[in-house]
């Protein structure tokens, strides 16, 4: 008697005989509900998410038009893919106001919904980048519902070419930070800061904090623009954006300790080198505009705008495709941000650090799977559905998409390239399966009942299911 047994039946039905076992013992561990995943809104630059006590999440960003402001806000960050956006604002039709409309930001400044936003004349010609600061202000408590107004001008330093704006309290102050072409100063953008005594005049002179001078922030144009602040570590760190924005387009950072003053130059440092750049390995360029939020469990964001194709026909300006990402932002052993690379499009990464010994974290060096330390990349893994049924994912790494983790008959785990055949499939599904009680997570092999991937000898192996060195806890 002959039986054809299809591909698809015989991967799910090796899954359900090897995956049973282990799933009397342990909950599987499905992914999050709804995970964030990259692009997160499509076409929508310089990207900013506000959480607000009010328990959502609100979003504003430059449309390719660059003729309106807009708001979407969700209960998650995930939503607000999908959620409705509401058109606050248009352009005017004459006047100062008729043009461009760039980089909007959401503040609650004294019980008041307030954007800025950046604005020109229309007409064309060199008029239409007459670039200055404007701020519009919501009438009610409800920012998607209420009607928003002009407030007026920011009273900037200088009549000259500014964008960018962004505010912040710290010790009780509230701060100004913004970018301004300074006359007297060739460069297209430095970035400036002053204390706040309304939401658009500053309340004393204002400190120029950095002029693009480095290799990296001069690449088609001397820009600084577009500060971001983050308060941590007894530190606050100010990112910004550099260059064209083209695929040189980047971050760089200044760094000021939280008891200096902040109005003091010299109390910021710049970092030598932009901290994150283009990525062609994961397909994301130019990233940048960026802005800090935190996720549903507190943990810190990066949000950014990035294309995922490095060639673009004209001005990359009007260019539409620069689409909000986000990330997770992980910190150096002496607090400092590590930005790693943008994570490419798909669901967020995680890290998986060994339960008997965390410096020890699920890695790779090229296509050589490692248990160690070494750049944050080489340690960021995205789990995906599996092949084998519901039950089942699979695991690649960043750097190399394409490639999976695989299960060997030797017991090593390797790193291999999508063969497309019935074996490649089977060895590639895992079960991921939750100790709630422990904090853990185990990656049980669905083409080797029993096992599952683990530390051992230092070299990442297939170990037993039960084994305290199948364990990982996942970041």
């Amino acid at each position: 008697m002959h039986f054809t047994l299809s591909r698809r039946g015989f991967i799910a039905s090796s899954a359900a005989l090897s995956a049973a076992p282990m799933m009397a013992r342990a909950k599987v561990a499905e992914a999050p509900v709804a995970a964030p995943q990259n692009p997160l809104v499509r076409q929508r630059a310089d990207a900013q998410i506000f959480r607000h006590d009010d328990g959502h999440y609100y979003m504003t960003g430059s449309v390719p038009e660059y003729d309106r402001l807009v708001l979407r806000r969700s209960k998650t960050i995930a939503g607000l893919t999908s959620a409705t956006e509401a058109v606050l604002w248009r352009h005017e039709k004459t006047g100062p106001l008729s043009g461009f409309i760039w980089a909007p930001e959401l503040h609650r400044i004294d019980g008041q919904w307030i954007i800025y936003f950046a604005a020109g004349p229309s007409g064309g010609g060199e008029d239409v980048f007459r670039i200055r600061t404007y701020a519009v202000v919501c009438d009610g408590p409800d920012p998607m519902t209420g009607k928003w107004s002009l407030l007026g001008q920011f009273q900037a330093p200088w009549d000259s070419f500014n964008l960018d704006s962004t505010s912040f309290v710290h010790k009780g102050q509230r701060y100004f930070a913004w970018a301004q072409r300074e006359p007297g100063i060739e460069t297209n953008s430095n970035l400036y800061i002053a204390k706040l005594e309304s939401p658009l005049k500053l309340a004393g002179k204002a400190t120029r904090l950095t002029v693009p001078t480095l290799d990296w922030e001069i690449r088609g144009y001397k820009v600084a623009e577009a500060p971001a602040v983050l308060h941590r570590n007894g530190r606050l760190f100010m990112t910004y954006s550099a260059s064209a924005t083209d695929a040189r387009y980047c971050l760089g950072m200044l760094t000021a300790d939280e008891d200096a003053d902040l109005l003091d130059a010299a109390s910021w440092t710049k970092s030598p080198q932009p901290v994150f750049t283009t990525c062609r390995e994961t397909s994301v360029f130019g990233p940048g505009h960026n802005s800090f939020t935190v996720d549903e469990q507190g943990r810190d964001i990066l949000v950014y705008h990035g294309r995922d194709y490095e060639a673009i026909q004209g001005d990359p300006l009007f260019n539409p495709d620069r689409h909000t990402r986000v990330q997770r932002l992980y910190y150096t052993a002496d607090g400092i941000p590590d930005f790693g690379v943008p994570v490419g499009n798909g669901p967020l990464p995680e890290r998986f650090a060994s339960a008997t010994n965390a410096r020890l974290l699920l890695a790779h060096e090229g296509p050589q799977l490692i248990a160690g330390n070494p750049l944050l990349a080489q340690t960021q893994f995205r789990q995906t559905p599996g092949r084998a049924g519901q039950q089942s994912v699979m695991l690649s790494p960043i750097l190399m998409p394409g490639h999976y983790l695989v299960a060997r008959k030797d017991g090593s785990v390797a790193l291999e390239p999508d063969s497309n055949s019935a074996d490649f499939d089977l060895r590639s599904q895992f079960v991921r399966l939750a100790d709630a009680r422990r904090g853990t997570i185990r990656f049980a092999a669905i083409a080797a009942p029993g096992k599952a991937i683990g530390v051992a000898d230092g070299q990442i192996r297939l170990v037993r299911s039960r084994d305290a060195a199948a364990r990982w806890r996942a970041d």
